[in-house]
């Protein structure tokens, strides 16, 4: 894509030193002594090589548009074409010839050696061409010229493929700088995360919750709505002291898995200590953090595990807040541990909030 721009970009270019060349032979004839009689100049020099060169330049924009498999090689045909029509009709002008090495040059844009050995061809090519057919042209040139008109381009297209490796050679060291930064950012993000969050369960930790419990009481200030479960594992002591940690680690996986699929991408959920976890969420009603928190609390009661050939189940307590006015962040997040302290002591496995004890 980035080269079919390119190739855009050159033709315009073209069209430029068409205009520009039909322009300065006017202009000459019009305002300089000028010999030539005006059926030569207009027909022979203005008209039919300007229209030369613009048929190629629009064969090149036709096979741009229609068949962009052969756009390059058609290109530096028109660029040829369109240099050397100048060179012919301004051979009086010693340094017109440089003129040839635009295609040459012209090919190190896309990094293509192929391309750059084609407008090469071409150039000595047409050199020879126009030596062998053109008599005026001929007679103008020196025997020196001869000689040194393809020295000079083959010296110009050992300099246009040097450049054309140095330049390939700085794309793939830049692509290699990208893409190490691209490592790094990586990596910087993994391990930021890393250090966010609980490694078993990949909930925020505490520390992480309490920077987002800090930014969750601003936006509380300003009007935000915003409600504060505080979850515990029933009896978890005793689960870790009959069936070991490991088991106790595989409960804890389960709960923070079900607690992840039970809110929404709004809320934040943490693992605030060793069985107890911490769920901020934002802009529900009570009701809907409410049901939030019976579908955490049904979800674990259903789950069951296979631990020495029996199944094992456990259950939460869960402690919910809404934030008011009033509240500083210390009674926000006690209030809730005051509720969770009430469900574990009236029965623990249900909910407990200022509307609600279920």
């Amino acid at each position: 894509m980035k080269q079919a721009r390119w190739v855009r970009k050159m033709l315009l270019l073209y069209w430029m030193i068409i205009a520009v060349h039909f322009i300065t032979q006017l202009g000459c004839y019009l305002f300089l002594d000028y010999h030539a009689s005006p059926y030569e100049f207009y027909i022979e020099t203005l008209i039919v090589p300007t229209l030369i060169m613009s048929g190629s330049n629009l064969l090149a924009e036709i096979a741009h548009f229609k068949c962009n498999r052969y756009s390059f090689a058609i290109l530096f045909i028109a660029s040829t074409v369109i240099c050397w029509t100048i060179i012919r009709l301004n051979y009086d002008i010693r340094i017109i010839t440089a003129l040839c090495l635009l295609p040459i040059f012209s090919s190190i844009l896309f990094f293509n050696r192929r391309l750059i050995w084609l407008s090469f061809v071409l150039q000595v090519v047409v050199f020879f061409l126009l030596l062998a057919v053109d008599r005026s042209f001929r007679t103008y040139l020196s025997s020196f010229d001869i000689v040194a008109i393809p020295t000079f381009l083959i010296m110009s297209t050992f300099i246009a493929l040097i450049i054309q490796a140095s330049g390939r050679d700085l794309l793939v060291d830049l692509y290699k700088t990208q893409r190490a930064q691209q490592e790094l950012m990586i990596s910087n993000a993994i391990i930021s995360k890393m250090s966010m969050t609980d490694g078993l369960t990949k909930l925020y930790n505490h520390l992480s919750f309490q920077n987002f419990y800090e930014k969750a009481l601003e936006y509380a200030e300003q009007g935000a709505i915003i409600h504060l479960a505080l979850v515990d594992i029933d009896n978890f002591k005793k689960i870790n002291d009959n069936y070991g940690h490991q088991f106790g680690d595989k409960i804890l996986e389960g709960i923070s898995q079900i607690i992840t699929e039970q809110i929404t991408a709004n809320d934040i959920a943490a693992r605030y200590g060793g069985e107890e976890f911490a769920i901020l969420m934002f802009e529900h009603t009570f009701e809907e953090a409410y049901q939030i928190a019976e579908n955490i609390r049904h979800e674990v009661e259903k789950m069951t595990f296979y631990e020495k050939k029996q199944n094992i189940s456990v259950t939460v307590s869960i402690g919910l807040k809404s934030y008011t006015e009033e509240m500083n962040k210390d009674a926000f997040f006690q209030e809730a541990d005051d509720y969770l302290y009430q469900a574990k002591r009236s029965g623990k496995n249900k909910i407990v909030s200022l509307n609600h004890i279920a």
